[in-house]
């Protein structure tokens, strides 16, 4: 199994003057799901090169078994401080992708004509696409073969309007995601503020905030890995 993970290059939050990016908990449990599978694992972003992190995904309380191992995993993190640049990624290449979160994504990846593309042509080719909390913002602008947006009527999740506000982004962030998923024809559903929660349509895997990260992964997974039987 060959599995793409793409990253922000973003790293303004807004004009507070403060710091955003991926979030590194989104990261790095999704990450060790697909390598302890055995899984080859590449990592893009639109820049290339170190992918800016959160700061605040490096607070104390923001860190988990999966994060601890991943501070300790220079071949990971090595495979972060290089990730190939969006434009240079050829579909063909891997089996599924999956869009880890942090705030990063609202300002590049719903914009970026690569990243499009590129989720294009995963779910048109019958490959899974997967992500977490902020990441499902990369699907916004992304079209069907019909040309109606890919989520229209397809369930999906992604960083509620409670959320966002629980952390006072309300008034920072360009558009609040699960309004704009909602707007953009998605059945879009939401679990508990913080708690693990997926949605799956198809090939479409998405989780609503960090703790849905495993979870968004671990269906990723086993969607690949349902695909892979039925080629055999």
């Amino acid at each position: 199994m060959k599995i793409l993970m793409v990253l922000t290059s973003h790293s303004d939050l807004g004009n507070t003057g403060k710091k955003t990016g991926f979030w590194i908990e989104e990261f790095a449990a999704p990450y060790y799901v697909f390598a302890d599978a055995g899984a080859t694992i590449t990592i893009a972003s639109p820049k290339g090169g170190q992918p800016p992190v959160d700061p605040k995904s490096e607070a104390p309380d923001a860190q988990t078994k999966d994060t601890q191992r991943f501070y300790k995993d220079d071949v990971a993190i090595d495979k972060v401080a290089h990730s190939l640049v969006l434009s240079q990624i050829d579909y063909h290449d891997y089996d599924a992708v999956f869009y880890p979160g942090g705030h990063g994504p609202l300002w590049d990846l719903a914009n970026d004509r690569d990243s499009i593309a590129l989720i294009e042509h995963f779910y048109n080719h019958q490959k899974p696409v997967g992500l977490v909390c902020h990441a499902p913002a990369a699907l916004i602008y992304a079209k069907a073969i019909n040309g109606d947006p890919l989520i229209h009527g397809k369930y999906v999740t992604g960083f509620s309007n409670e959320e966002e506000a629980a952390v006072d982004l309300v008034e920072v962030v360009p558009f609040l995601l699960e309004d704009v998923l909602i707007e953009t024809g998605a059945h879009y559903s939401k679990g508990k503020i913080w708690e693990s929660y997926t949605q799956q349509d198809g090939l479409l895997i998405t989780g609503q905030n960090p703790g849905s990260s495993k979870a968004t992964a671990e269906l990723l997974l086993q969607t690949l890995e349902g695909l892979k039987k039925e080629h055999k």
